[in-house]
This record gives structure tokens, C-alpha cells and sequence, in this order.
């Protein structure tokens, strides 16, 4: 594994594997210390472990990085309960003969998931961590993703995402349940392409590059979406979008958007599209950055609904762009005209404003 980032990968791999390892022990428990947050989405004990091991992790091998993530340890100051069992997954783990870390202490926990938790996006060196994407698909046994990004001030520098129920030989379609027992690694560093990797094994495990894809106005797509996401997304135009493209739909269908991007990156889909149903809803930058360098770096070009550039930089939510489309570069083109005349179809032209 070389590179400028060498190292960074090792450390995110090594981050990963053990990251892994607490999810697959609360998957298989009975009890998966499930609480509500205040924007109503569910975290677990899992959320809050992983990405307590992913910042002592990559402080203790870059002490002057900086770091923003999904969950802050709100939910642990208010329950002690919760907060015993978010530790006693961290002491139970084995991080003997590796580079994985965990705080030295609760105090400790609660102040390195704060680091992430209250991080906003800044100039210098920082990662972008989300603990567990997909967490309803978690709790339900099925495919979710780990999502680690390294930004170094020009934009997403490296991507490592953990994917523990998809093999690396995995094909379309690709869905929720479609889960098997061994695990991949997703990685990239901008400008050196995208690869997988086996989930388990040294961070020098061999690696599969993934071809760079082109398209152009005739090229047949396949579509990754979501079909229980309707809640945030205009209902049913992603199946109108579909239709104006001719492609099947949803092709694969996925709830975590880390997942759709590493699909992408896969060759398993060469698109995705999605509206907002209301203008004042925007993505959050743990599902998104990093993970579309996964399929930028394999030939991908994404954008919002309406043609800007996704900017990384505009914080925590991702204010300055709505909604996202992405497809392989030359067909990129057609699936935006498609989603905007499928929206003035709709008569929903605040959308577009």
C-alpha cells in the first residue's frame, strides 16, 4: 500500500477492523442500548463506542488533527447506564499488537466524542467520522457501513469505508438484505483511484483496483436509491426520474448513503439521484464526504439538484447545495436534465430556485 497517505489508511484500517468488531457484538446481543436523538433518528451503543474508538484512534496517531462526527456524548451525560455500556464495549475489545486505541477513561470518552461531536469543518487537517450509516438497517441485521474521511484543506483527501456484511466480490443487486459473512474494505486517495480489500487481515492486504467506468448519452444505467427513504425525498419522483431514463428502478436499493456511494464506486450502479422534499433540508457531511470519493475516484461526477458542485466546506449540514446527483461522468449530463424536468413536472419549481 503506497502513496502520500500510506499511513493514514494503515491507521483508518486498523480503525475499522475493530470498529467492526463492537458492531458485530451488538448485533449479536439482544440488547442494542437503542435512544432516540433529538432530530428523532436512532442511535446505539454501537454509534457512540465506534466513533469514541475511531477519535483515540486517529488522535493517537496524528495528535494535531482535528475531527467531525455524527454523535456527541450528550446521550451518555444524561444516562449513566448508557454511558457503562459504551465503555464496557470499549474495555472489552482487544486492541493488543495494533495501532487502535480507546480513551483512558469516561471522562475521556465523553470529551473525545465531543471533539467530533461539536467539530465543524475547518482549513487545516480533520476527519470526518460516521460511526454507523444505515442505523435502522444495523438494528435490523442488515447492511451498514463504517465511514472514516481525511480532509486536507484542498477537499476529501483519503476515503476508508468499512462495509461488514457485503463481500468484496459482491454484484448487483445489491440491497439491504443482500448480506454475507465476510466483509470489505472500500478505500481511495484522491487522484490514486478506488480499491477493495477483505475486511479482515494486515493493513498490506492485497487490494483490487476498481476499473475507472466512462459513459456517454446511449450508455444503459443502473440506479442506486433508496425506497424506504421517502420520508425525506419528493414521494415517488425518484421512480419518475427512473422512468424518464429508462433504467430500472431502484436497481439496488440502500438506506445508508455511504452505501450508495461505495455501490457506485463498486461498478454495481452508475447513478443516483435524490430531492429533497422540502428546500430547507440538506444532507449532513458524515454520510456524504469521503464516500464520494469512492466513486468520483472510478469515473463518477456528482453534483446537487441543481448542477453546483457539492461544496464540503459549508459545515455540518451541507447548506449550499440540495440534494445530489451523481452519475458517470458523460451520462452526468442526462441525469440532471432528467431529475429537473421530472421536478417542473411536479410543479415544483421552488425546488429548482
Amino acid at each position: 500500500m503506497d502513496g502520500p497517505y500510506a499511513r493514514e489508511l494503515a491507521v483508518a484500517i486498523s480503525a475499522i477492523q475493530h470498529a467492526v468488531k463492537i458492531s458485530s457484538r451488538v448485533i449479536a446481543s439482544k440488547n442494542k442500548g437503542i435512544v432516540e436523538k433529538d432530530d428523532h433518528s436512532p442511535v446505539t451503543v454501537a454509534d457512540l463506542a465506534i466513533q469514541a474508538l475511531l477519535t483515540a484512534t486517529i488522535h493517537s496517531a496524528f495528535p494535531d488533527d482535528l475531527f467531525v462526527g455524527e454523535e456527541s456524548a450528550e446521550q451518555l451525560r444524561a444516562s449513566p447506564t448508557l454511558l457503562d455500556a459504551v465503555w464496557g464495549l470499549l474495555s472489552d475489545l482487544d486492541i493488543a499488537d495494533s495501532v487502535a486505541r480507546i480513551p483512558a477513561s469516561k471522562d475521556k470518552l465523553c470529551s473525545m466524542l465531543d471533539w467530533a461531536g461539536t467539530g465543524q469543518p475547518s482549513a487545516g487537517r480533520y476527519w470526518i467520522f460516521d460511526p454507523i450509516d444505515g442505523t435502522k438497517a444495523f438494528i435490523r441485521g442488515e447492511n451498514y457501513a463504517v465511514n472514516v474521511c481525511l480532509m486536507t484543506g484542498p477537499g476529501q483527501t483519503l476515503s476508508a469505508v468499512g462495509i461488514p456484511l457485503l463481500a468484496p466480490d459482491a454484484v448487483a443487486p445489491i440491497n439491504n438484505d443482500t448480506t454475507s459473512a465476510s466483509g470489505s474494505i472500500m478505500f481511495a486517495t484522491r487522484g490514486h483511484g478506488t480499491f477493495i480489500r477483505p475486511l479482515d487481515g494486515p493493513a498490506d492486504t492485497p487490494a483490487r483496483r476498481l476499473p475507472r467506468r466512462t459513459a456517454d448519452d446511449t450508455t444503459q444505467l443502473t440506479a442506486v436509491t433508496c425506497v424506504e427513504g421517502t420520508d425525506s425525498a419528493v414521494p415517488g419522483l425518484n421512480v419518475k426520474i427512473a422512468a424518464r431514463l429508462g433504467i430500472a428502478y431502484p436497481g439496488n436499493d440502500l438506506l445508508a448513503w455511504v452505501l450508495r456511494w461505495a455501490v457506485l464506486g463498486l461498478g454495481a450502479a452508475d447513478a443516483t439521484f435524490w430531492v429533497y422534499r422540502k428546500r430547507t433540508r440538506y444532507g449532513k457531511i458524515w454520510d456524504h464526504a469521503g464516500a464520494m470519493l469512492l466513486f468520483e475516484e472510478a469515473g463518477g461526477k456528482i453534483t446537487d439538484v441543481h448542477g453546483k458542485v457539492i461544496d464540503i466546506f459549508a459545515g455540518r449540514a451541507m447548506s449550499s447545495n440540495f440534494g445530489f446527483v451523481a452519475a458517470l461522468e458523460g451520462a452526468h449530463a442526462r441525469v440532471l436534465s432528467a431529475v429537473q424536468d421530472a421536478v417542473r413536472e411536479e410543479g415544483l419549481l421552488e425546488l429548482l430556485v
